[in-house]
């Protein structure tokens, strides 16, 4: 009798402490147990079940979260679908590394206005990154990590003295 008392008071034990686990869930499907440790403003910090080491991961990367000791649910981003090139406004460019952990690695993407052109800064600025993002837009990523942004003004971009914006960045994927 005694044994079989322990054996329930451990499964009790055991069904509670799984209770309390935080479960993360991502935008591609994949679920995380653990405890969320903090909410930053664009990661999460987190510690897997039974570890004691922080990871981090991006906010844009979890559908989001449901609090084991609460019950709680909290919405962290909704999905952003990019299907064709005409999606390019979804894309969002990042300009930290910290923002793609848990995203998938895709191609480098370039934009930039051409050689000849009579832009003003900020509109060659805004030519380059339309490209960049449709460039995502065309592989089917809606994220880029910004690598390179580069303008050149007058006779240093082009023999006409316009202005030469050039963006470079790697994709991501959930």
């Amino acid at each position: 009798m005694k044994k079989i008392v322990t054996v329930i008071a451990l499964l009790l034990v055991g069904i509670i402490a799984n209770a309390q686990v935080d479960v993360i869930t991502k935008h591609s499907g994949e679920i995380v147990k653990g405890k969320v440790v903090k909410l930053e403003e664009f990661t999460i910090v987190f510690k897997y079940d039974g570890e004691d080491a922080e990871n981090t991961i991006s906010k844009y990367a979890v559908e989001k979260i449901v609090y084991g000791k609460s019950g709680r649910v909290e919405e962290v981003t909704e999905k952003i679908v990019v299907a064709t090139e005409d999606d390019w406004e979804k894309v969002v460019i990042l300009e930290d590394k910290a923002y793609i952990a848990g995203l998938k690695k895709g191609e480098e993407v370039r934009g930039k206005t051409g050689l000849i052109n009579f832009q003003t800064g900020n509109t060659g600025d805004k030519k380059a990154e339309k490209k960049l993002k449709m460039a995502a837009a065309a592989i089917g990523c809606p994220f880029i990590l910004l690598t390179a942004d580069k303008t050149t003004v007058g006779a240093n971009s082009n023999q006409l003295g316009g202005v030469q914006a050039i963006k470079k960045g790697v994709s991501y994927k959930y």
